[in-house]
């Protein structure tokens, strides 16, 4: 995987770090950001030796939203244009939260307006203490379209609507207490967790990480009740552990070994 500029990609044993990169822009979104991290995520999920995706920013910030100086062009731009461009972001945002395996968000620094969607994308996200949040759309005149499906699903509608209303900045432990993030620890004890997390992600099967996170969608807003949501989860697990998956962790739990995902 080569040819990227705003992107840099890092490899280790059975995951993979995206690394937005433009310090300069403090990781600024523009259309060629936003085309490469739908580019990686996309190779990086087909990718069969890569179990975990890591998304963290290079310099001082992990994302600070879009680039203003690339939204005024976009502004200025005739009608259907601007609605591909935006099409184009809203999908990048699908890609990464559908991807089929755990995605965590490594974030430091400003996380604000695009870069606090793309932490609600992730499936997990960790946070330094004083790493800031906001959907400050409004303060521009703005209003944050594409990223509100992922940061409704992440803190709730109620809080969404504070968030999205007021625009103010979050500090991370209202992030964690609203649910945007799972864990806020220190600055240098960041890149620790962040290991430990995906040592945790690894010892779960790939296909069932999958199929939980496709059930996670499938699932949303649903009433339990309901005899179809019954029979959906139903067919859901019968046809999960009858599996090779299913055979081979169980297996491996009653002959006391790792099974053979999580092995070394």
């Amino acid at each position: 995987m080569s040819g990227y500029q705003s992107l840099q990609l890092e490899r280790r044993p059975q995951s993979a770090t995206i690394w937005l990169n433009r310090p300069q822009r403090r990781n600024a979104l523009d259309a060629g950001l936003i085309a490469e991290l739908q580019r990686a995520v996309d190779e990086l999920a087909q990718d069969q030796t890569v179990r975990v995706i890591v998304l963290g920013g290079r310099g001082a910030s992990f994302c600070a939203g879009g680039d203003l100086d690339w939204m005024r062009e976009q502004a200025n731009q005739p009608y259907e244009l601007n609605l591909e461009d935006a099409r184009r972001l809203a999908r990048t945002f699908r890609t990464l939260a559908s991807c089929p395996k755990p995605t965590l968000a490594r974030v430091h620094g400003a996380a604000l307006g695009g870069g606090t969607g793309l932490v609600a994308a992730c499936d997990l996200a960790i946070a330094t203490r004083d790493a800031s949040f906001g959907t400050t759309e409004t303060r521009l005149g703005l209003t944050p379209s594409v990223i509100a499906p992922y940061v409704i699903a992440a803190i709730g509608e109620r809080a969404a609507r504070r968030c999205f209303l007021t625009g103010a900045r979050l500090e991370a432990a209202e992030a964690l207490r609203l649910g945007l993030v799972q864990e806020v620890v220190e600055p240098d004890q960041l890149e620790r967790s962040v290991e430990s997390a995906v040592a945790a992600l690894r010892l779960g099967a790939p296909q069932a990480q999958a199929h939980c996170k496709w059930l996670v969608a499938e699932l949303r807003g649903r009433d339990p009740a309901l005899e179809t949501t019954i029979d959906e989860t139903a067919r859901s697990i019968a046809s999960v552990r009858a599996g090779d998956e299913a055979r081979e962790g169980i297996e491996a739990f009653f002959s006391r070994r790792k099974p053979a995902w999580a092995s070394d």
